[in-house]
This record gives C-alpha cells, structure tokens and sequence, in this order.
C-alpha cells in the first residue's frame, strides 16, 4: 500500500423532513484547536506500522489559512476519531459530507470515513472496529477506483450493489451521503449527484421477500424425470418409407461407358436430405415444469420485520477516517 496525502471536512446534518432548517450535529473545519477535539489511534502502532497527522494547507492552497489534517509518512496506516453527540435520524434526513484531497499518485489507498454506535476505545479503533457506515474512496492502481458505501445491520456489513466511481485525481472533491425517512438516498460528488435509489433495493439487508417452505414435502408419486415422451407427438404418415440415400440427380454416365462390357450404368448414391433417421417421440417439459412446482415458498415474515428498523441506526455515533491495506477489509 503506498501512502496518500488527503484534507477532511467533516458536516454531519439531520435535517427535518418537513421544514426548511437543518441542525448541524458536527462540524469540524480543522482550525487551531482541533487536536483537542480529535484522538489518534495507536492502531498498528505496535508493529511499527502506524502513520500520523499533521495541520497544514498542503501543497497547493488557494488560501493558506485553509488547512486540513495531511497523512504522513508514506505507505503507513492511519486512523482518528472525535466524539460526537447522541443523535437519531427518525423521521429525519441525514447528511454525510467530508472533502479529501490526494496530492499524490496513488498505488493503493484510500480515505474513507465512517460512522459508530456506542462506546468505542479511541485509542485502540482501527480496521476491525465495528461500524454503522463507512462512505469513501478507495483506489487500487488504474483498475479500482472504487467509492464505497457500506451500511450495518445488526453486526454484518451491506456493501451497495451498484458501482460507484470516485475521483482519482489531485484536486479536492465533495463526498456526500444523504438517507431520508423513506430509505430512500442520494450520493452526491463535488454536489452532484454521482447515483440515488432506495436502501430497500440497492443493499442486501433486507431478507429476500421469498423464502422456502420448510413444510413442504414431495408427494410419493411425484416424477422425477425432467423430461417425458410428448403423447401429441405423432408419426408422418410414410416415414419409415424414407431411403437414407438417393441416387445422385447430378451424376451422369460416362460417354465412354460401354453397357455390353461395363454393365449396367448405375449413379453413385447420395445422403437423402428428406431422410432424419428412425422417428422418436418429441420430448415435453412438462415433466419439468411440474417439478418446479415443488419449490414452493411463502411470504418472509422477518423482511416486514426488519423494514422499519433498520432507518434509524444511527443512535450515538463516534467518527473518524482510517486507511488500511486491503487484506484486512
């Protein structure tokens, strides 16, 4: 994994669904201060692994004043996190926003940030830690370049189903995840939107709306052949009356061909392309199609269930931004 340079911004915000205001949960600009607010985890600091940060405007900056937290060194693994106050996002919409630059070329890397519930040891979080969300970019030399957007649900990890693309140049570029009352979300980049849908369809929490019949068993008479002889399927008349060879109606005798020492000319014989060989029954699949029928299934109780628990996960959040190698994800 070669390191990677990134700025984060970071606004979380829940906003009403049926006013125009919006309350900002946490924001963080990274001005004087900030290392107050923010804790550095000793994540694979023990094997000598562990990069740092460092409060600057980076290489190129319209404003030096402007300055972010930078990953350094090289090829390293990183991880922060701030505290944040407890919130719900019932009946609200919720906003993920945070803007990262990549100053250099990079080989494999990522920044992603992400959101978690409930108590979590700051100073020891890193690649395994549980999490609620996790949003971001993630490249991997010119084939990946890939902006995840995974949820949790009741411990397990839902990636999205669709590709999403991320940047992968040098410039600064706004990420944005939206999720409404309706399950219904948006990701934004740059504040436009890069793909929007539902929760219900795009991530694989849900149970499937079908599942199998424990009860149903198979009838002791029931045909397990996939296939049956079609009983409509009847003989041509004068079939078995078809010659598999013909003479040959482009064949001609010889001039020189001398019947009184020759014999009798006959032309060489051909395939006969009316002949298809010895008559069978068409097959139907009727067999088939009933046999399917033992597949039965019945409505998943459990997806109504969980239809409306899943919203408004987001009760007590912690957030931060790590990078790790690929092998642990």
């Amino acid at each position: 994994m070669e390191g990677r340079i990134l700025f984060l911004q970071l606004l979380l915000a829940a906003l009403c669904a049926h006013l125009c205001v919006s309350e900002v949960i946490f924001e963080e600009r990274f001005e004087d201060g900030w290392e107050s607010r923010w804790v550095k985890s000793d994540w694979k600091k023990s094997e000598g692994k562990a990069g740092t940060f460092k409060h600057t405007a980076g290489r190129y900056s319209g404003d030096p004043d402007d300055k972010g937290i930078q990953t350094y060194p090289d090829a390293k693994h990183y991880a922060i996190s701030a505290k944040i106050p407890e919130f719900s996002n019932k009946g609200r919409t919720l906003v993920v926003q945070y803007s990262i630059k990549f100053e250099q070329e990079i080989e494999c890397g990522g920044g992603y940030i992400k959101l978690l519930s409930g108590y979590v040891n700051q100073k020891k979080f890193g690649g395994d830690t549980p999490y609620s969300l996790m949003f971001g970019p993630d490249l991997c030399g010119t084939q990946t370049k890939k902006l995840h957007a995974i949820v949790s649900y009741q411990g397990q990890n839902y990636p999205i189903k669709k590709e999403l693309q991320c940047e992968n140049d040098k410039l600064t570029h706004f990420y944005t995840f939206i999720l409404r009352p309706d399950a219904s979300y948006s990701v934004l980049v740059d504040n436009r939107e890069r793909e929007s849908g539902s929760m219900y369809t795009d991530w694989d929490i849900l149970p499937p709306r079908k599942i199998k019949d424990v009860d149903a068993k198979k009838p002791k008479d029931w045909d397990e052949r996939e296939y049956i002889d079609d009983p409509d399927s009847v003989k041509p008349e004068g079939y078995d009356s078809i010659p598999a060879e013909i003479p040959d109606p482009k064949a001609k005798k010889p001039g020189t061909w001398d019947e009184d020492e020759d014999g009798i000319w006959r032309p060489p014989k051909v395939p006969n392309p009316a002949y298809k060989g010895t008559w069978k029954r068409k097959e139907a699949q009727k067999a088939r199609v009933e046999g399917e029928k033992i597949k039965r299934s019945r409505d998943n109780d459990r997806r109504h269930r969980d239809r409306g628990h899943y919203r408004d996960r987001y009760k007590r959040r912690r957030d931060y931004i790590d990078d790790y190698d690929h092998d642990e994800l």
